[in-house]
């Protein structure tokens, strides 16, 4: 099934509620034709309202444009737009049999029934649902019912996809299986989605690129392994994993040096100006036994195994305790001395200083 790909068109786009509040401070943003984009951050950050404006549910403030393929759509009603749109609950008609949810759409705008049933039947092959046409959906397991969803949203031939939250419903153990599936049915389709979520590792599964928004405004756009290694922005580095803070002095800032444990390591041109450096705790190297050359010492204060891996806190001089993840057969025991070392690459600004 052919879908159209659409670039989406976001240009000084805000929303002032009656009360006053700002719900979207003016706001660019562009989706590639065919891109899968994540709108990632914490309730109140602005996603969904940028996500609604998009789709037509909510009305930007003047001088706000919402343009898809080059056509300003910013006045149209939701219903003239092309929007699919997948909801946190699915919201399938639990009477209807898979093959009448999927050709609701096209059944409401006055397709023949031939091509309802042509549409219907590429579908249900496209996300594998054969078999299940005359099923319900409370007879269906949760990645099917997403599958229903996802097919009913497409068969009008939408030139925009929005998924708002399909996941958040689910226990953690289904939310991963079904979070690669979705990833996988995204792909099949090649249509222009764009996908709300407060979950990182979600959003890193499934887009392409990431826009990751704070407080109304988005504050860095990327692919999910730049956004992760190369943060612009410290509540980037916080929100899409987890970060230790490591202090240094004004002196040890001139001089370009983090201490750490008894020695002073080098520190990157991009973070000449923080007295606050981040680490992510995977990228903290630990050793067994004495420190050799360029190592630091620290003492374990706690480890705990978390099957995949270990994490160890750490006592490290003059600086608040460290996490760091080494692997799940790592020798290093509560209360022995190990060596730390980080690789200069490995630190990240946070763009504080004192």
């Amino acid at each position: 099934m052919e879908l159209e790909r659409t670039r989406v068109d976001v240009v000084h786009c805000a929303k002032t509620y009656a009360d006053g509040t700002r719900g979207l401070q003016p706001t660019d943003l562009s989706v590639e034709p065919g891109e899968v984009l994540a709108l990632l951050g914490p309730s109140g950050c602005g996603k969904t309202t940028l996500l609604r404006l998009i789709a037509g549910l909510e009305s930007p403030d003047a001088g706000s444009r919402i343009a898809f393929g080059g056509t300003d759509v910013t006045q149209l009603p939701i219903e003239q737009r092309g929007i699919g749109m997948v909801f946190q609950h699915y919201a399938l008609f639990p009477q209807m049999t898979v093959a009448a949810n999927i050709g609701y759409g096209l059944r409401i705008r006055g397709a023949d029934a031939a091509e309802q049933r042509r549409v219907v039947g590429e579908l249900v092959d496209l996300v594998r649902l054969n078999g299940l046409e005359h099923k319900r959906p409370a007879e269906l397991s949760g990645g099917q019912r997403q599958r229903v969803a996802l097919a009913r949203a497409v068969a009008v031939r939408p030139r925009v996809l929005l998924l708002d939250e399909p996941l958040t419903a689910l226990d953690a153990k289904l939310k991963e299986a079904l979070r690669d599936e979705l990833a996988e049915l995204l792909r099949r389709l090649h249509i222009t989605a764009i996908h709300v979520t407060h979950d990182q590792q979600e959003a890193l599964a499934i887009a392409d690129r990431l826009a990751v928004m704070q407080a109304g405004r988005i504050v860095q756009v990327g692919d999910g392994e730049t956004l992760y290694r190369a943060p612009a922005h410290s509540f980037v580095a916080t929100f899409l994993g987890r970060v230790n803070r490591l202090q240094r002095d004004e002196a040890a800032r001139a001089r370009q040096l983090l201490p750490l444990g008894g020695i002073e390591m080098p520190c990157p041109a991009a973070c000449a100006a923080d007295t606050v450096l981040l680490v992510r705790p995977e990228d903290i190297e630990v050793q067994a036994g004495p420190a050799g050359e360029g190592w630091g010492r620290a003492e374990v204060l706690r480890r705990s195994f978390l099957g995949e891996r270990v994490q160890l806190t750490l006592a490290v001089a003059g600086q608040e305790p460290l996490q760091a993840d080494v692997a799940r057969d790592h020798p290093a025991r509560q209360g022995e001395g190990v060596a730390i070392r980080i690789r200069p690459e490995r630190l990240m600004p946070s763009h504080q200083s004192t």
